[in-house]
């Protein structure tokens, strides 16, 4: 009997989602013979009726193609609830109506959620790990996050060089909600002498500090902070009007509260630029083509060996199935124990 599978994107955008979605059909179809379609726009087009066939020519070219030919979005999966428990009657009679055998669920720590929830009710599912924030719980890395440190990094090249000219401290802002990776990282890549986290909150007095020792040391500072960071003593991250897909407030903007607040405690010129959505843009590295590329083989030779109810996960060097009940306690927590207790200053 020749298997049916949906592929479905959800959540942001993150490099690498094409290539993903190429691995998958190219291992699925040609190889295990499978027959694949994708969703349009996520959940939307699961609810609307709304697909494509997926076979080699739909992903011919795809692996160096930034965004994703299929869409996504933040539409909920599930209609409606009855009490505590989710009412998935209308969402088994969707899937029945398709024909499927199971589903591959490309997304971070929302999708991947859901992808357990559906699991554990005996919907067939496997889910790929995305994410530019890399803050999703089972997997040492996820894919569209290396491509997102490069953007950031080479923001911090050309920064610190306009920097420099006018003697000025130089914020910038990257992604990260609730986990400053991308903060990390790219600071370390670019030898920022500061970098906030959403996971350290800081005093503006200390941050002053580390900008006014740079200064004495005969260097113009530069701040990296993640979009989440929030000072000691503040109820709440900086956020701009309005909700995002998730009604959570749409966080964005600390560098431009943190810029003037140097200035006027540290006396020194600050300048602030919000990198945003560019981190999310554009084709994604070669290291993220190849992790997603082999994530997406990964979960259809899972497929075929019946392996449901797993996330692709890379560990070390290898792509492993780690079954949902393992992390479903983890997938919305960032350990803290990844992170070294950071406080490098590299002059």
């Amino acid at each position: 009997m020749r298997m049916k599978l949906g592929v479905l994107c959800s959540g942001g955008d993150s490099p690498g989602m094409n290539a993903a979605i190429r691995g998958a059909v190219l291992r699925g179809v040609d190889v295990h013979g499978f027959e694949m379609i994708g969703f349009m726009d996520g959940w939307r087009g699961f609810h609307e009726n709304d697909w494509i066939q997926l076979d080699r020519l739909a992903v011919r070219g795809l692996s160096p193609l930034g965004g994703v030919i299929l869409g996504t979005s933040r539409v909920a999966p599930f209609v409606g609830r009855r009490g505590d428990d989710l009412d998935l009657t209308e969402f088994r009679k969707r899937f029945a109506s398709y024909g499927l055998d199971g589903l591959l669920l490309i997304g971070g720590n929302g999708t991947q959620n859901v992808a357990g929830m559906l699991s554990e009710a005996g919907i067939p599912t496997i889910g790929l790990p995305k994410t530019i924030d890399n803050d999703l719980a089972g997997t040492d890395y996820t894919f569209g996050f290396d491509t997102a440190v490069s953007i950031a990094a080479e923001a911090i090249d050309r920064l610190r060089t306009t920097g420099e000219s006018h003697r000025r401290c130089m914020v910038l802002e990257v992604m990260g909600r609730d986990a400053g990776w991308i903060a990390l990282h790219a600071g370390m890549a670019g030898g920022a002498q500061v970098m906030l986290l959403p996971e350290y909150p800081e005093t503006l007095e200390q941050v002053c500090e580390w900008v006014t020792s740079v200064r004495d040391r005969g260097r113009s500072s530069l701040v990296v902070v993640a979009e989440g960071f929030k000072l000691v003593g503040a109820d709440h991250a900086v956020t701009r009007e309005g909700l995002d897909g998730f009604g959570r407030p749409r966080l964005g903007g600390i560098a431009e509260v943190l810029a003037p607040l140097i200035e006027q405690v540290a006396g020194i010129e600050a300048r602030a630029t919000v990198l945003g959505h560019v981190q999310r843009g554009g084709s994604p590295t070669a290291f993220d083509r190849v992790l997603a590329t082999r994530t997406g083989t990964a979960a259809a030779d899972a497929v075929l060996g019946g392996e449901w109810g797993a996330l692709a996960a890379l560990r070390g060097d290898r792509i492993e199935m780690v079954p949902f009940t393992e992390i479903a306690d983890r997938l919305k927590v960032v350990p803290e124990e990844r992170y070294a207790a950071v406080r490098l200053n590299f002059g």
